[in-house]
């Protein structure tokens, strides 16, 4: 899709009699958002499909298909028999087949989020079916209009027990999301130990970079028939010569292949790496747009896959856990033992979400349920314990960097929910900012204001704030929200959408940008295409005299900038995580509307103190 019609009202007199931000389905950004979402998977033609297929190898199955090189020599064994080496062949292929090739491929991909995969994707499908209210839920983002739409798709399951059991026990909210935020950092805390060993959870992560019949087709067709080959290639080999076993691969080469496979195989571990790191970079993404992580710059690496982005400060924070790993263990067998042990806690995870889909959105026969759940966290369970030795001997080091990305996380969204929660409750109804406005103690300053705040529902307290200690308001103010859809562009005479509210020269205006969209509100032509859209909702000459006449005397755009202080009533635990994880975080990270080209000669920040 290389462009996307905005047009449509999307502020009706409805809303904007309570403040916010709804409207016709038909035309709205979101809705635009549910169809370009809703074709992700099937819009790609087949060449295109093929195409992807093969570029997921490296990307996708680059540390599966080179497990066969580290496989074998891993075996803490000697002197085995036909017998014990078939066994072990036997185990190889029924695990590729079972949790990879039924569990994920066959099953798992079908759980994304609208093209997205991963836990937290997981977790945004559950969102759109369960009220989620808890003090640690990430925040809540759509549109009142939005629950009306096929972008949050109901069905019977959402009657069932389970989604009310979800609804009505915080405790149970709180436990998902920390299960959730938990996965999130297991997966990012194996991406720094580059060499990721478990393509299977990858596969499920990276599903935004490519898309579901891509990444089946490829591993279908290519990869799984490939990886057995090679592995009983090996076996056979080792059959006769078991004493190669700590170096299977490389002397089970033919001399005259055996120098170009090595520096193949060296270029293709080194692509393996990849996997990981990009599903580190879409987790993050999906992380960003629930408001759970401190905000870093995504920027999208292709005009064409809105899936396929990169983040900087990710890229960098990993490579520097990576190289002190390699630094502080020096290649020993401590930093073998760390590759790939968290993986498994996050596809037990990974289980568990899935049969909550089954139950609560699927609706899924029970039985059918029952035969995915215990037969797979069986599974699982038996690796994650037979793993548990490794912990002491190098084990320990991925769980201690998900340790690092969990407090991270877990403070910035309690951060975040205090915040949303704060606003939620002092937010300014049409009624009272009009009464505000018109009770003759302001003083209406000549000129135009661009009020930007990043809440989507209501008039967000700050603005109240900020006409108090002033007593002042320009003529003209228009409160100004900014959202990123999914899409590459949206077309410049449909990127604004703008209503009255109520008392005049009062104004709210949604600005939506694709993702690869310059947004600027930099130069004349931004404040000529909001007064033109506003010009179409001037009910008389005299409205629209005021317009013009208000942009002659000067604009001026104001920024709102919230500080939190926890207060003295609360905890220590709760005074310590707001004054100083969650300040620390917010310092340090980019500001909500950072990526707006504003004109900063015309640029005046209001400040706020939230104390929660």
């Amino acid at each position: 899709m290389e462009d996307a019609k905005a047009n449509g009202s999307i502020l009706v007199d409805e809303d904007l009699e309570n403040g916010s931000m709804g409207g016709d389905n038909s035309g709205s950004p979101s809705h635009l958002h549910s169809e370009k979402l809703e074709s992700m998977g099937v819009e790609y033609g087949a060449i295109q499909t093929v195409l992807l297929a093969y570029q997921s190898l490296g990307v996708v199955y680059g540390d599966l298909g080179t497990s066969p090189v580290n496989v074998f020599n891993s075996i803490p064994f000697s002197n085995l028999g036909e017998e014990d080496l078939v066994g072990m062949l036997s185990l190889v292929i029924w695990t590729l087949t079972s949790l990879v090739l039924i569990k994920y491929v066959f099953i798992v991909l079908h759980a994304d989020d609208h093209g997205e995969g991963g836990t937290f994707a997981l977790y945004s499908y559950l969102c759109r079916h369960i009220n989620f209210q808890s003090k640690l839920t990430i925040q809540n983002t759509r549109l009142e209009s939005d629950t009306n739409m096929k972008y949050y798709t109901r069905g019977s399951a959402l009657q069932s027990r389970t989604k009310n059991f979800i609804e009505k026990n915080s405790a149970a909210q709180s436990f998902l999301t920390f299960v959730v935020l938990l996965g999130t950092c297991m997966v990012i805390g194996d991406g720094a130990l580059t060499p990721a060993t478990c393509g299977a959870e990858a596969m499920f992560a990276d599903l935004g970079h490519f898309n579901k019949k891509a990444i089946q087709l490829a591993f279908s067709s290519f990869v799984y028939p490939a990886l057995i080959l090679t592995y009983a290639g090996e076996t056979a080999f080792l059959i006769k010569h078991p004493d190669k076993i700590r170096d299977a691969y490389y002397s089970s080469l033919p001399d005259s292949v055996y120098w170009p496979m090595f520096v193949l195989s060296t270029l293709a571990a080194i692509v393996s790496s990849q996997s990981m790191i990009s599903a580190s970079f879409s987790i993050v993404k999906q992380s960003l747009a629930l408001g759970c992580f401190p905000r870093v710059n995504m920027l999208h690496t292709s005009s064409k896959h809105e899936g396929q982005v990169y983040s900087p400060e990710i890229n960098y924070v990993l490579m520097i856990l990576c190289v002190t790993l390699v630094i502080g263990f020096k290649g020993g067998a401590e930093l073998g033992n760390a590759y790939g042990v968290v993986v498994i806690w996050v596809m037990i995870i990974t289980t568990c979400l899935t049969t909550l889909v089954m139950l609560v959105i699927w609706d899924t026969n029970f039985l059918l349920i029952c035969s995915f759940f215990f037969p797979f966290i069986l599974i699982e369970g038996m690796f994650m314990t037979s793993l548990l030795n490794k912990i002491p001997q190098g084990g320990w080091v991925p769980f201690a960097i998900s340790a690092f990305f969990l407090i991270i996380m877990l403070s910035w969204t309690y951060g975040r929910s205090k915040k949303n929660t704060y606003e939620a409750e002092r937010k300014m109804s049409l009624s009272e900012l009009n009464q505000m406005l018109s009770g003759g103690t302001v003083y209406r300053t000549p000129g135009i204001c661009f009020f930007c705040t990043d809440l989507v529902n209501g008039i967000p307290p700050i603005i109240q704030h900020y006409i108090e200690h002033t007593n002042s308001v320009r003529e003209i103010m228009v409160i100004v929200t900014v959202r990123t859809l999914p899409i590459k562009t949206v077309l410049p005479d449909e990127r604004f959408t703008v209503g009255k509210l109520g008392i005049e020269g009062l104004y709210r205006c949604l600005v939506q940008y694709g993702y690869k969209d310059s947004p600027s509100m930099e130069g004349d032509d931004y404040v000529a295409s909001v007064v033109a859209k506003l010009h179409e909702h001037a009910e008389i000459t005299n409205e629209k005299q005021k317009l013009d006449s208000a942009v002659e005397k000067g604009v001026v755009f104001v920024m709102g900038r919230t500080i939190l202080r926890s207060n003295k009533n609360n905890n220590w635990f709760a005074r310590f995580t707001i004054d100083y994880l969650y300040r620390f975080l917010q310092k340090n990270s980019r500001a909500a509307i950072s990526s707006l080209q504003i004109p900063p000669g015309k640029t005046l920040q209001v400040g706020m103190l939230y104390e929660i």
